[in-house]
Parts: C-alpha cells; sequence; structure tokens
C-alpha cells in the first residue's frame, strides 16, 4: 500500500516568495552596472546624439538643491549637489569636451546648497574654458535660477517659471501642541538668543528682528549677483525684487534670461560659445539608459535603490520641512 503525502500549504512559502519577489525586482531596477549593497557606481558615458568629435555635456540639476545623500532601501545615494559636482569633474578631465548644458527643473533648495553650485560651476567655467549653458525647464526658482547665474547664456523654455529672487526661512513650531498634551521642553543656555529658532516656544519680537536681517543679508548676496551676471536687468529691479515668481517672457523683459526656446536652441547658443557647429551631445550616467534623449534627466533608472511605499506626492518635503534659510519656492508645501 502506498502511503500519501498531504500537500505542504502553499501559504507557508508565500514569506519566502514574497521576498524573492521583492529581491527580483530590486535588483532589475538597480541595472547591470549597479551594486547591491555597495556604494554607488561609477559613471559612465552616453552619447544621447550626434557623431562630432567634440562634446557638448548635458548635466541636470532636477528636484530640491540639497547636498544630504537620499536615503535608499539598501544603502544612501549621493546627494544632488555631489552628483553634479561629480560629473562636472569628469567633464572637465575630456579635452573634447567644449559646453556643458546644465538643464534646471528645480524650486531651488538650501541656501549652502544653491551656492555651492554656483561656485562650482563658476569656477569649472574658469578652469577649464567650457562654456555653460543653462536650460530652464518647467520651474527654475530661487536656488534654481541662483544655479543659473553661473551660466554664460540663460535660455527658459516657453512655460517656464522662474525668479522667486529671495530667501525663505522655515521652522517647525510645536509649542501650541506641546501645551495641549502637557508636555514642555526644559532649556538651559548660555546666552539669550542661544536658542532662538526652537521649535519648542514661540519667537520673540527681537528675535523676529535678528533672522529678518539675516534674511536681508543672504537677499543681499542673491541680488548682488543678479547685478553682476545680469547687467540687462539694471533698471528692471522693481519686476522681481520682492521675489515674485515670472513667466519666462516676464524673465526675457526683466533681462533675467537671453532667450526663450527649446533644447535645440541652447545647444545652438553653446555652438555659438565655442564655434564648434558639430557638438555631439553626452550625458553622464551610472547606469546604461536605451533610448536616451535629452528629456531623459534621472543618472539612474526609475526606481533604482529606492522603494517607496507611500508617495505623498510633495517634492522636497524632506528639505523644505527643516529648519534653516532656504533660496527656495515650493507651493506644494504651502510656500
Amino acid at each position: 500500500m502506498t502511503a500519501s503525502h498531504s500537500p505542504r500549504p502553499v501559504a507557508r512559502f508565500l514569506p519566502v516568495l514574497m521576498l524573492l519577489l521583492a529581491l527580483s525586482t530590486l535588483l532589475a531596477g538597480c541595472g547591470a552596472r549597479s551594486s547591491f549593497f555597495g556604494g554607488p557606481d561609477p559613471f559612465g558615458e552616453d552619447t544621447v546624439f550626434g557623431e562630432g568629435r567634440h562634446k557638448a555635456v548635458l548635466i541636470n540639476v532636477n528636484g530640491v538643491i540639497d547636498n544630504r545623500p537620499k536615503s535608499g532601501l539598501f544603502r544612501e545615494r549621493p546627494g544632488m549637489v555631489q552628483e553634479v559636482v561629480a560629473q562636472l569633474r569628469l567633464a572637465a578631465e575630456d579635452p573634447d569636451v567644449k559646453a556643458v548644458i546644465v538643464a534646471i527643473d528645480s524650486p531651488g533648495g538650501g541656501v549652502t546648497a544653491s551656492d555651492v553650485l554656483y561656485h562650482e560651476l563658476m569656477r569649472h567655467r574658469e578652469r577649464t574654458g567650457q562654456k555653460v549653458v543653462a536650460l530652464m525647464l518647467d520651474t527654475a526658482a530661487s536656488g534654481g535660477y541662483y544655479t543659473a547665474l553661473a551660466a554664460d547664456r540663460i535660455v527658459a523654455h516657453p512655460s517656464t517659471v522662474t525668479g522667486s529672487i529671495g530667501v525663505i526661512f522655515l521652522r517647525p513650531e510645536v509649542a501650541g501642541l506641546m501645551d495641549k498634551i502637557g508636555v514642555r521642553a526644559v532649556v538651559s543656555k548660555s546666552g539669550e538668543h542661544k536658542d532662538m529658532g526652537s521649535p519648542f516656544r514661540e519667537g520673540t519680537d527681537e528675535e523676529r528682528a535678528l533672522f529678518q536681517s539675516i534674511i536681508a543679508d543672504m537677499n543681499g548676496r542673491f541680488q548682488g549677483l543678479v547685478r553682476e551676471r545680469r547687467p540687462a536687468s539694471h533698471g528692471h529691479e522693481a519686476a522681481f525684487a520682492d521675489a515674485r515668481i515670472l513667466t519666462a517672457r516676464q524673465a526675457l523683459a526683466a533681462g533675467l534670461v537671453d532667450r526663450i526656446g527649446y533644447f535645440e536652441d541652447a545647444l545652438a547658443e553653446a555652438a555659438s560659445l565655442t564655434g564648434t557647429s558639430d557638438l555631439r551631445v553626452v550625458t553622464y550616467r551610472r547606469d546604461p539608459l536605451p533610448g536616451a534623449t535629452e528629456y531623459a534627466t534621472a543618472t539612474t533608472p526609475a526606481g533604482a535603490g529606492r522603494m517607496a511605499l507611500i508617495d505623498l506626492g510633495l517634492p522636497g518635503m524632506d528639505a523644505a520641512s527643516r529648519a534653516g534659510f532656504h533660496y527656495l519656492w515650493l507651493p506644494e508645501a504651502g510656500m
């Protein structure tokens, strides 16, 4: 008599199957050159289009400008500033690179991070002699425009939103909530203003005045760079001194951009500046991207290195929610 064996319940294997599925999905998203638990993979050069010897490198400033690394499921990914600077250094080492096109789609970000991008682009121009063209996409506001100021030419798309030339100080305040739940913070400090900006109490009139003086100082630097880098804006300060946002046409009338157009117009500006008519457009990516075009902005494939269970659809909320000074326009966060 043959003994019969009842089949094992499928449910016992579900956790293992789910784990294998998750791992396979993650590995597939990381691409052929990705390391699973290691650090970021080196950049590789991809040709976007063209066949000439001389190159124009397309570098993207996409999202809130921040220097902090981005958290992934198993590892951290480099922050935006680190990624841009790394690509600039690759371009600097290549004698065939004649120009850099910086495609900006950003509402701005941290004051220091924005200033670092501006500084690195200026230094790149001065050290290499390569020309820099800024191409504004959907949004190039506040710190996004601050970054564009380093370029030899600025091209805005017809539908670009730019401007917001100014500074904002953000800080969470939980004093009211703490009062409701009966919790308080006990602070010992060495000076009267040592805890100014604390989220655990309301600010005083004197502290608000101190913050306003800091904002004015930082805004003075921003406005000064506009005057220095955009002489055509002289006499049009009323159009942007109050930190309003501007359309592409308004920015052109105020002397803040040189031209309204598309990618091919930015490339034409690069060709004119370099005296080279057959520029080959290349980009640096950590993973190959089949069918790459000038509108594919990521250095890694979509979803690589991250697994989001909930997406609130509020880009930059992490950066914007941290206390600090920002060159930032982010209406999604109520600003």
